[in-house]
């Protein structure tokens, strides 16, 4: 099937929206969750102690972030990696995760027009 095709179809457009709209809800849902495993420990131990977005990306897969800033520096440009991406690094997991999935539910919400036969 052609791409250009596809793209320029209502229907696509509209399944794009579906999933970025399911997208930013399993975002919000994963920072719920999140969030509750970091009050849940802090509840234990008597110490806040918030996941690092960073930290769990280097847990997870630590060549890819090696990956990553090497490229952004390289490649791109050095200020993007120190100004841009490493604060956000530096933030609470589910704080980026549901700013994020926030963004995307809002941008992919639906419109409040609606259509009327005869207009």
């Amino acid at each position: 099937m052609d791409g250009a095709l596809v793209a320029g179809c209502p229907i696509w457009g509209r399944a794009r929206v579906v999933v970025l709209r399911v997208f930013g809800w399993l975002l919000i849902l994963a920072a719920l969750l999140l969030l509750g495993r970091d009050l849940y420990a802090w509840a234990a131990s008597g110490h806040w102690a918030a996941t690092l977005t960073g930290k769990l990306w280097h847990d997870l897969s630590p060549n890819s972030l090696g990956l990553l800033q090497a490229g952004l520096e390289r490649h791109i440009w050095r200020p993007l990696w120190n100004d841009g991406v490493f604060p956000i690094l530096l933030q609470p997991v589910w704080l980026v995760l549901g700013i994020l999935g926030v963004v995307l539910a809002i941008l992919s919400r639906r419109s409040r027009k609606r259509r009327r036969f005869g207009r």
